[in-house]
């Protein structure tokens, strides 16, 4: 699903973000991307995301080369991956269902099928009885799991959650855990980029360490 081949990122200040990083993600796996501030993680998702490009090497999503996609191809490329942020990023002025149906009223999809598609997602975070609701009125893990029904919402292969627990108690994590993997179960490849050891090491699931721009482990950590 996800192939990095040599991959470096240079910017134009000279900073080198990635240099030479080299691994494989194969669908349905969980894996996690951690590493200090700065180590590189924020990049390496960019170039997933196709925000940014590689100064050198191949970064290869589902067998295509990003790299030779070309313009018109890159928001086909973004609707096949769904995004988590640390901090929701919800609208705050509309419900819950309307939040989670924004990505396919972007795309253009029939008000029927955006109705089916969203509550269908709220059903799988456990929020269907939440759906008129403003974000304002949810908890913070709440808000989490209407992120994350937003992001499944287009049923991506590939789901990216940047901290998705930065800012929950260890039983919400634990539960946000839980839906990453009842996602890869229904064959959804998920990439968790996170700083807390502690749930890492809960989690048993292989972990790519960054450091300084480079690939310095990976692995199980225990």
């Amino acid at each position: 699903m996800i192939e990095f081949h040599d991959v470096c990122k240079r910017y134009a200040t000279g900073q080198e973000a990635l240099n030479k990083v080299s691994f494989t993600v194969e669908e349905q796996e969980i894996v996690f991307l951690t590493g200090h501030s700065g180590a590189g993680k924020s990049t390496l998702m960019k170039l997933i995301m196709l925000m940014e490009k590689p100064t050198s090497g191949q970064v290869m999503i589902g067998g295509r080369n990003l790299g030779r996609l070309g313009k018109s191809h890159i928001p086909y490329h973004r609707r096949q991956v769904g995004v988590v942020f640390q901090n929701h990023q919800l609208l705050f002025d509309r419900t819950v269902f309307d939040n989670v149906a924004l990505p396919l009223q972007i795309c253009g999809i029939h008000h029927r099928e955006v109705a089916r598609r969203v509550r269908a997602s709220l059903d799988k975070v456990g929020l269907l009885n939440k759906e008129t609701a403003y974000p304002v009125s949810l908890s913070g893990g709440e808000q989490q799991r209407v992120g994350i029904a937003r992001a499944v919402v287009n049923k991506p292969p590939l789901l990216l959650a940047d901290e998705p627990t930065g800012n929950l108690d260890p039983e919400l994590s634990a539960e946000i855990m839980e839906l990453f993997r009842q996602f890869s179960e229904v064959g959804v490849t998920v990439m968790i980029a996170s700083h807390d050891v502690e749930l890492i090491k809960r989690m048993h699931r292989r972990v790519l360490t960054l450091e300084g721009g480079q690939l310095i482990h990976d692995g199980v950590v225990w």
